[in-house]
């Protein structure tokens, strides 16, 4: 997801992800717009996960967790011309879900809520 804000490129991040995973769309094509490579992103926007403190591993193939994570303040823009969208510095709680496909982990589902 980094990678993916630094960019602009969701390849690889769409590449990990299930192509059902609505969120995971839904990040990628907000990346795809505003990230660091064309100025619309600009601050401390990466994601640090400071901890995991659920890992499950579900039938074959499927696992779930949740992992708490920090973000620093941002701004973020969807064009050039709009208004800065300000982003205070905050700690998340993101649940996920992950299947198996060619022998890697994707992710399959997630969500975010703020702490």
């Amino acid at each position: 997801m980094n990678y993916a804000a630094d960019t602009g490129d969701t390849t690889t991040l769409l590449a990990a992800s299930d192509s059902g995973c609505e969120n995971c769309n839904s990040y990628a094509a907000f990346i795809a717009k505003s990230n660091a490579t064309n100025g619309l992103l600009v601050g401390d926007y990466h994601e640090h996960i400071t901890d995991v403190p659920e890992l499950t591993r579900g039938k074959t193939g499927f696992a779930g967790g949740s992992a708490t994570l920090s973000v620093g303040g941002y701004t973020s823009k969807e064009t050039k011309a709009d208004a800065p969208l300000v982003s205070k510095p905050s700690k998340y709680t993101r649940e996920f879900a992950l299947s198996t496909k060619g022998g890697n982990w994707i992710m399959y589902e997630m969500k975010q809520t703020k702490q």
